[in-house]
């Protein structure tokens, strides 16, 4: 068990962030035991197809399982709130020769191969390295990264809207299963990790959605990078096989059948475009009937990029949790 001991500077300082290497060592461990992460099924499946005859193996032999340690800098805390896998890996190739061998040595037993030759060379290593990342995310995660963003785009926009409202408790209430929140402390439930840390007060923490870490969450807390968290964000089984969510036939009955699937469907933010790809409707036939929603208070919506989020309110919920109950 981990626990982090805030004070009011390191909750000023809590920010959120995305990770493309995050991702990238994630769903390597979910090739690596599809049947843990079934969720992905239906990616690993396309994934697996798309990556024949792709050169990872330096990749693979990084991320082994089971996982204990995956070296830090190959996934280094975020600096910056979205950066793209072109400067993550920018920073990978540039991480200091002496870091690159200290995470390694604690990775345990004999090191593979290729692991043992990127400790003896790490420059060399990095770049073969971060060239096998690049080809690695081109047929495995470029495909579905838009998507894969939506969603975390979403995660971040539904906690920002819990902290404003109920402050650190609703933050962190229902982040993960093995997350809890207690008097100023954050308890992560790992298996094989019992500390205690305090934070600084100077560096917060970074909490980074990540598609690929269902059903797990993992901590990150050596220097010189700032302390994160990377958890499974909200509606990933949205993402790979559209199975309609329940719509209570009150509901349907009372305010229109379309209108009553697309809050249902809301469960997660999601685009315009998101939501006719999943019912099946014309985005103009989706887009009416978001805006007759969003002015009867049932929905809010919030621009990221060029992407118009929508959102339930809390009276969306209400009247869904109601009618569902009925």
């Amino acid at each position: 068990m981990l626990t982090w001991e805030f004070s009011a500077p390191d909750l000023a300082r809590t920010r959120f962030a995305r990770s493309p290497l995050a991702e990238v060592t994630c769903s390597v461990e979910v090739l690596k035991d599809v049947g843990r992460h079934g969720v992905h099924l239906p990616w690993a499946r396309r994934a697996a197809r798309r990556l024949a005859g792709v050169d990872w193996a330096l990749l693979d032999q990084l991320v082994r399982l089971p996982t204990v340690y995956v070296p830090d800098f190959l996934t280094p805390v975020p600096a910056a709130a979205t950066p793209s896998i072109g400067q993550a890996l920018e920073q990978l190739a540039a991480t200091d020769p002496a870091t690159v061998r200290r995470d390694l040595a604690r990775l345990a037993g004999e090191p593979a191969p290729l692991v043992a030759a990127l400790a003896r060379d790490p420059e060399a290593g990095l770049a073969r390295l971060a060239g096998e990342i690049r080809a690695y995310w081109d047929a495995a995660i470029a495909p579905y990264w838009e998507r894969i963003e939506r969603l975390a785009e979403g995660e971040i926009l539904r906690r920002a809207r819990q902290m404003s409202a109920g402050g650190p408790a609703a933050l962190f209430a229902d982040l993960h299963p093995q997350v809890t929140w207690e008097r100023d402390t954050l308890t992560i439930g790992h298996r094989r990790v019992d500390a205690h840390r305090r934070l600084d007060g100077e560096r917060g923490l970074v909490l980074v959605p990540t598609v690929f870490a269902w059903p797990g969450v993992f901590s990150q807390q050596n220097p010189p990078w700032q302390p994160g968290l990377l958890y499974p964000p909200r509606g990933v089984a949205t993402l790979w096989e559209n199975t309609g969510h329940p719509v209570p036939d009150g509901l349907a009955r009372v305010i229109g059948a379309t209108r009553a699937r697309l809050l249902a469907e809301l469960d997660a933010p999601a685009s315009t475009a998101e939501l006719a790809h999943r019912t099946g409707l014309s985005a103009p036939n989706v887009s009416h009937h978001l805006t007759a929603l969003r002015e009867a208070g049932l929905l809010a919506r919030h621009r990221t990029g060029r992407t118009v989020l929508y959102l339930r309110t809390d009276a969306a919920d209400l009247l869904l949790g109601a009618a569902a109950g009925a």
